[in-house]
């Protein structure tokens, strides 16, 4: 019985279902689960709790959800990759209406006018943001967006070798080697000195076989990278630059399309989207004019009708899965589009000079952050390169104990780093944003020094 004949089954009153029964020749359900062997059945009734009334099961499901500690409930000083940054509540207002929350692109897409309208406004947004020529409708995540820059990088130049800095995000370049692992591009890791690229260690890993260097920009640790330095070094040996960015930082930074970059990628999240458990998130990818033909995902063109009224399609479509899948650079055939509606609606209510307030005050109140808590006796800055809106602190005990133990006080202290690398054993990653206040930071400090007395 199929799970729609079953559950159809099911919500039948009882006459409907014995003559159901009779016209399939079985004289009850149990004869329907006979050819199951008895070893794979349960063997007795479900454990299902008696009925309750609609407010009783809502209290119990709440009492259920306030087990897990989250951002709303908690002071979170959390980030590597995902931050608590402010959402303004006009952009879940918009992007729970109908005809964006329940929409999918038909595969006449050329009918969803308004979809691809936002879209097209998205990538405007984020070449202007990063300053590269072309950007896709998006991609899943920061870390599979990585990974399709090193595959597109081996497109490009026809070289084996992936070369990427060790103070990229971990958990990225575990994906980046899950999807390299495929066409088998052996990944040489460049070593970091005092929070950044060990340049002259870059220099050396970089030969006539890299396809790609690949930096962050602020890297994991939240420091701020020499993306010009970088770029001179793998262009000197004819590989691309691939920068993954934070979005909020470049209002104030550099953008890597200046500072000689060939793809952008990055994790999108920040951009009007709430802190969740493993997502969905957004992967931003841009890359130079000259690449477009080899970049994933899909592509939104501006173009005009027969009547000369301006509409939007998919373009260049010949480079997916769902047109060519034998000669596919990719088999991203599909995008976020909600997620990166969400960030259109934050980056046009925003605008520079709203988006440039967050990253300054982000920044303001981390190096207020990193001076309160360094005057804690036994806490001390485990990294000098100067920093965007994170940063590492050592701590004079376990890390993972005192976090605990902060956690107990409804303050999430940061990420224990031993887990990444075992150099890093007594220390935490602490990213500071807007949200976050000095009384805020000034309470983490007090319940810090408290720990670890």
């Amino acid at each position: 019985m199929r799970h729609g004949e079953t559950m159809r089954y099911i919500s039948t009153t009882r006459a409907q279902r014995e003559e159901m029964l009779r016209v399939i020749g079985v004289p009850d359900l149990e004869a329907l689960l006979e050819r199951i062997p008895s070893k794979a059945r349960l063997g007795r009734e479900l454990g299902i709790p008696a009925a309750v009334a609609e407010a009783e099961l809502t209290a119990e499901i709440g009492a259920l959800a306030a087990e897990n500690a989250h951002a709303d409930g908690y002071v979170s000083f959390l980030g590597g990759g995902a931050y608590d940054h402010y959402v303004p509540r006009v952009v879940d207002h918009l992007l729970l209406r109908s005809e964006f929350f329940t929409a999918y692109t038909p595969y006449q897409p050329e009918a969803s006018q308004g979809t691809l309208r936002s879209i097209y406004e998205y990538q405007t947004m984020i070449c202007e943001l990063t300053g590269m020529d072309v950007t896709n409708a998006s991609i899943y995540d920061g870390g599979s967006a990585l990974a399709e820059a090193a595959l597109m990088a081996h497109g490009v130049t026809d070289r084996e070798q992936i070369v990427v800095s060790g103070a990229v995000s971990p958990l990225a370049r575990r994906v980046v080697g899950t999807y390299c692992s495929g066409p088998r591009l052996p990944i040489k890791t460049v070593p970091w000195a005092d929070g950044v690229t060990d340049l002259d260690a870059l220099r050396k890993a970089v030969s006539d076989q890299t396809a790609c260097v690949m930096v962050q920009y602020p890297n994991f640790f939240g420091c701020l990278e020499d993306v010009d330095a970088a770029a001179a070094i793998a262009h000197e040996r004819g590989a691309l630059l691939v920068v993954a960015v934070d979005p909020i930082a470049l209002a104030l930074l550099k953008p890597p399309g200046e500072a000689g970059a060939d793809i952008v990628v990055g994790e999108g999240q920040g951009l009007g989207n709430h802190v969740n458990y493993g997502g969905p998130y957004l992967g931003l990818f841009a890359c130079r004019k000259e690449l477009v033909r080899r970049m994933p995902g899909r592509l939104v063109g501006a173009t005009v009708d027969r009547d000369g009224r301006r509409g939007f399609v998919l373009t260049l479509q010949t480079r997916e899965q769902h047109i060519r899948r034998e000669k596919a650079t990719s088999n991203i055939c599909t995008n976020v589009a909600l997620v990166a509606l969400g960030a259109t609606i934050y980056l046009a209510l925003m605008g520079k000079e709203g988006l440039r307030q967050v990253a300054s005050l982000s920044t303001a109140k981390a190096h207020y952050a990193a001076a309160t808590l360094g005057r804690v006796p036994g806490v001390a800055a485990r990294f000098g390169a100067p920093f965007f809106k994170e940063f590492v602190v050592r701590l004079p005990k376990p890390p993972e104990r005192v976090l605990r133990a902060l956690r107990k006080r409804r303050v999430l202290g940061g990420i224990a780093l031993r887990q990444f690398d075992r150099g890093l054993k007594d220390c935490v990653l602490v990213a500071v944003t807007e949200q976050r206040t000095r009384a805020e930071i000034d309470a983490y400090a007090e319940a810090l020094a408290s720990v670890v007395a």
